[in-house]
């Protein structure tokens, strides 16, 4: 299960990479989702977060004895880092349209996306259960020819929303192109379920139940 971080300035703002706290209204939704679905989260582990201070302060915030993951961490943009995107849109046009067009770019000096695809796809594709089956949750027992179900894995990590969409378009094989299409908000659950090259999707849960 894949948990994005609560909102904060930079998410609000489209800033690149400035790795700012969660605001004050970030730290309150975080704390309702822990009081809500905080008690579930924790069945799940172990617990992993990316290094950002938000996605910390959201692991903390949901109560999760959570490891630091360096796989999970945003996407690093080099010189772009602090950043936002009409600012380089207007003054960096072209280098814009080439990574929002071309997996392959990287005009910022960082990752290109299937760079960033790529690590975050090891990193899922080495998770490794009970018995020797990989994944956030698997209970396929297709393969077991005594019909005993294959022990549940459960992994809970709090990622940054780049690493959630790279993910997903890893796990469904998708075309890269497809990462821009995806929208993961704040404070909502991903579940990846099976193992590598066999993954089935349930997206966009919310932590906290509708007003």
């Amino acid at each position: 299960m894949l948990v994005t971080p609560a909102v904060n300035a930079e998410l609000r703002h489209a800033v690149f990479g400035a790795d700012e706290p969660l605001d004050a209204a970030g730290r309150r939704a975080a704390e309702r989702a822990g009081a809500h679905a905080g008690a579930s989260l924790r069945t799940h582990t172990p617990a992993y977060a990316a290094p950002s201070v938000r996605c910390r302060q959201t692991a903390d915030a949901l109560g999760l004895a959570a490891e630091p993951e360096a796989e999970l961490a945003d996407w690093d943009v080099g010189r772009w880092r602090g950043r936002g995107l009409e600012e380089l849109t207007a003054a960096e046009g072209e280098a814009v349209r080439a990574w929002l067009t071309d997996p392959a770019a990287a005009p910022h000096g960082g990752e290109s996306l299937l760079q960033l695809r790529g690590r975050v796809g090891v990193w899922l594709d080495g998770l490794t259960g009970p018995a020797g089956t990989g994944g956030t949750e698997s209970t396929d027992s297709t393969n077991n020819t005594d019909s005993t179900p294959t022990p549940t894995h459960r992994v809970v990590a709090v990622a940054e929303p780049a690493a959630v969409r790279a993910a997903v378009v890893h796990a469904l094989d998708l075309p890269s192109a497809a990462f821009w299409r995806l929208d993961v908000p704040p404070l909502t659950r991903t579940e990846l379920t099976g193992r590598a090259g066999r993954w089935n999707l349930r997206c966009g849960i919310p932590l906290t139940p509708d007003p």
